[in-house]
């Protein structure tokens, strides 16, 4: 399938997961709001099947967290939760890592991150992913989802590293990327926008 046309229905099915799941009114149940970020706003998912999610609230309740896990976890057919607090770190938030196996047994990774309003990185990601959106042109595009294409699975590779390279360093290809990925790696991905 071309890269486009796989980019374009992997995004149409990630909708369809957050709407048939209801994760995003669950987590508001509690008081929270939900943003979409990462690849699934921006329209460039290809192997790796993630929903990105910030979750803000005023303050970082661990039970009331807990408690929109556990009724995931009830209704949904999810194979594995992770959970990390983080709340005495400049994150300032609550790491939940979810896979959600859909109708057709394809494996979706749901990050959901539970952060506190007003927090270092509030919103942070949220403008990258803005930013990455608002930059992307044809080529980009294509450049971004035929690296991603071309990264074997058992790589790890985080998006962001290929959207620095692609807007950074004009990267076109995955043969170009490994070595640019080598003699310019980001330290920091919490600093670095496009």
């Amino acid at each position: 399938m071309d890269i486009l046309k796989l980019a374009e229905k992997n995004q149409q099915i990630g909708w369809k997961v957050l709407e048939d799941t209801r994760i995003i009114s669950t987590w508001e149940s509690i008081g929270a709001t939900v943003n979409i970020i990462g690849s699934l706003k921006t329209g460039l998912m290809m192997k790796k099947l993630d929903i990105d999610m910030h979750i803000y609230s005023d303050k970082l309740d661990i039970a009331k967290s807990f408690s929109v896990l556990q009724q995931l976890a009830e209704k949904l057919p999810l194979k594995e939760i992770q959970y990390r607090n983080l709340i005495d770190t400049e994150e300032e938030c609550l790491e939940w890592h979810a896979l959600y196996e859909d109708k057709d047994k394809n494996n979706w990774k749901l990050d959901m991150i539970h952060i506190r309003k007003g927090s270092k990185y509030d919103g942070f990601v949220e403008r990258v992913t803005e930013a990455i959106s608002s930059r992307l042109t044809p080529e980009t595009r294509k450049a971004i989802l035929e690296i991603k294409s071309n990264v074997p699975l058992d790589v790890v590779v985080p998006g962001i590293e290929i959207y620095h390279a692609v807007f950074a360093g004009g990267v076109r290809s995955y043969n170009e990327f490994m070595p640019w990925r080598e003699d310019h790696p980001l330290t920091n991905s919490m600093e670095w926008i496009p």
